[in-house]
């Protein structure tokens, strides 16, 4: 093959551009360029826009700064008011705690409240705040840490962000309710009058049952009775003994007829939960 022949062939299979599709190559170019370009300016404004806010917030807290060390107390106020959120919100990143995060930010603003006379404005009143919250945080941090409070939960704690009951709420207290301890003596004493006035088979029987808490057989074999006997003897004597309930405290019958308002009983489930919880 001659070399004008190779040529030829080489220049067919890699045809050049055509113009037409030169020039839209090139206007992508200058689209992707000009995209580039009003990114970074747009981004450039941005900087520029928070640099110029930061810069006034800083000289509005040297405003506040300076007429608090005049004797202006509303100006540490006003001061309180616009860190107040940030510092809590600082806290609570790094301690996991609202009460302890609450604590950090009250120890902060006092520290701040002693120390402004002396604040010489080498960095930001932001910076600065944030750096005495910073270090209250982490010697808190580690105070606990050092004593594993970390392997502990609060008992104030809640169970999730719309539940209102906390651990403490299902923790019993070493002393019960005064009320329901009141009920409960009360109640005991009512039984305990009523079984003196059965019948001494049916107090025997219910004595063996329900205070011995022995089985059948046993009972069986102590009275020398069948089991049959037994249970029917003991069901016969709840009933004596609930009929004498019910003369003796009438707001016990079945078909009594409570008033309103009146309250003979306290609730099953009563608001006292929260009183009967393990305080610590």
């Amino acid at each position: 093959m001659s070399m004008f022949a190779a040529t030829t062939i080489a220049s067919s299979s890699h045809p050049s551009p055509s113009p037409f599709s030169l020039t839209r190559l090139h206007g992508r170019r200058r689209d992707s360029a000009a995209e580039a370009t009003s990114a970074s300016g747009t981004s450039g404004n941005e900087r520029d826009r928070a640099l110029a806010e930061s810069k006034a917030e800083a000289a509005y807290d040297a405003g506040l700064v300076k007429r608090y060390n005049t004797g202006d107390e509303s100006a540490f106020v006003e001061i309180m008011d616009r860190y107040h959120g940030r510092i809590l919100g600082l806290a609570m990143n790094l301690l996991r705690n609202r009460a302890d995060a609450e604590e950090i930010a009250q120890d902060a603003f006092i520290r701040a409240h002693r120390g402004l006379a002396n604040f010489r404005g080498d960095s930001s009143l932001a910076t600065w705040l944030y750096r005495i919250a910073l270090n209250l945080a982490r010697n808190r941090y580690w105070y606990f840490f050092r004593r594993r409070r970390q392997d502990s939960i609060s008992i104030d704690r809640p169970f999730g962000e719309e539940a209102g009951a906390t651990l403490g709420d299902f923790i019993p207290a070493d002393h019960g309710d005064p009320a329901q301890e009141a009920v409960t003596n009360e109640f005991a004493y009512l039984i305990a009058t009523c079984m003196e006035k059965l019948d001494s088979r049916h107090r025997e029987i219910l004595t063996m049952r329900n205070t011995l808490h022995l089985p059948y057989e046993d009972i069986a074999r102590a009275l020398s009775i069948n089991v049959g006997t037994v249970k029917s003897r003991i069901a016969r004597a709840r009933e004596s003994l609930r009929k004498l309930i019910s003369e003796t405290a009438p707001e016990f019958n079945h078909g009594a007829n409570i008033e309103e308002g009146t309250h003979y009983f306290l609730p099953s489930r009563p608001a006292y939960g929260c009183q009967s919880v393990a305080y610590a």
